[in-house]
């Protein structure tokens, strides 16, 4: 009796991509024959405003493995592969760009760790042709900051193109976030990882669909959502400047009625009052983010806990 073939899901969001999704198909279709699993392949189209969709009709008319989202604007890449993880029916799926920069044959490497038990398999980019200084720079700054202060680590230079157990896809589904990083979400929760390293290509057609104003306004949302330390921060200024006025102000009291060895205008006086002040006023605005930080944990949503398996008694 032969053994029934794994079902693999294939993510692909797709955005102003018109000429790369004849491309990209051909060698996902070339790739596929004789993989040894059954596969499925959803496209999102994200509000593109070229004629990406017709080319997906096209292919879906032709293929049934093709299945076809197509939004009614552009929500952003992180809610389209969220939309395929949660469309994804396969023993595992496989998010990938439809800009043809994450190399189709690493795929069978991904597969490999996956079938020796990683439940997540993460590619990451060791160079990419025609990445510009900004972005590398940008790109190394904000992994050592959302590093320094969030509670879930960031593999630096990994990319959305990962392989996910079905284990992890029904929990990823349980996220409730509006602004969201994927990849982000995945590495909180858990699991055993895996890492594939691939050099990325250069985008065969158009232009990238992140722009810098995009990619700054996704590395805030990422460190609001991993992070509750920007809240903390007028807290932990407020203390600095009570601390360090509070002495100051010791040492002119001191020395006013004491040892009168320097000057000190009513100006200065007035003014180290004020920092005073000012830094219990932040010290109070600390604690009322101490407050807002539990509500933005509730309203997250997420779960207290992840259960990989669990074996429970008869009867129980």
């Amino acid at each position: 009796m032969t053994e029934a073939r794994k079902n693999i899901s294939l993510i692909v969001p797709v955005y102003n991509e018109e000429k790369n999704i004849p491309v990209l198909y051909g060698k996902i279709k070339d790739f596929v024959v004789g993989s040894g699993y059954d596969w499925e392949f959803i496209f999102i189209n994200d509000g593109s405003a070229d004629k990406s969709i017709l080319e997906l009709e096209k292919i879906s008319q032709a293929d049934p493995r093709v299945a076809v989202i197509d939004f009614s604007r552009n929500f952003g890449k992180e809610i389209a592969v969220t939309a395929g993880i949660n469309r994804a029916k396969g023993e595992a799926c496989i998010m990938i760009d439809a800009d043809l920069q994450h190399p189709i044959e690493k795929i069978s490497e991904f597969l490999d760790k996956w079938e020796k038990g990683a439940e997540v398999v993460i590619g990451v980019r060791q160079s990419n042709k025609g990445e510009g200084l900004v972005k590398k720079f940008g790109s190394y700054f904000f992994y050592k900051i959302i590093n320094s202060i969030s509670d879930t680590k960031i593999v630096p230079q990994a990319t959305d193109y990962r392989l996910l157990d079905r284990v992890v896809i029904d929990e990823f589904n349980k996220l409730t976030e509006k602004n969201r990083m994927t990849r982000a979400l995945i590495d909180w929760l858990g699991f055993r990882r895996e890492f594939v390293y691939f050099n990325a290509n250069e985008r065969l057609h158009g232009v990238p669909s992140y722009s810098f104003f995009k990619l700054v306004r996704l590395a805030f949302n990422s460190m609001v959502s991993l992070s509750l330390f920007p809240l903390r921060v007028a807290g932990y200024l407020g203390i600095f400047i009570t601390i360090a006025s509070g002495l100051l102000g010791i040492f002119i009291m001191i020395n006013r009625y004491f040892t009168q060895q320097f000057y000190f205008s009513g100006t200065a006086i007035l003014a180290v009052i004020i920092l005073f002040l000012i830094g219990i006023v932040l010290i109070c605005l600390g604690l009322i983010a101490l407050y807002i930080a539990n509500i933005h944990a509730e309203v997250n949503n997420r779960p207290m806990y992840v259960i990989r398996k669990a074996k429970i008694k008869k009867g129980e």
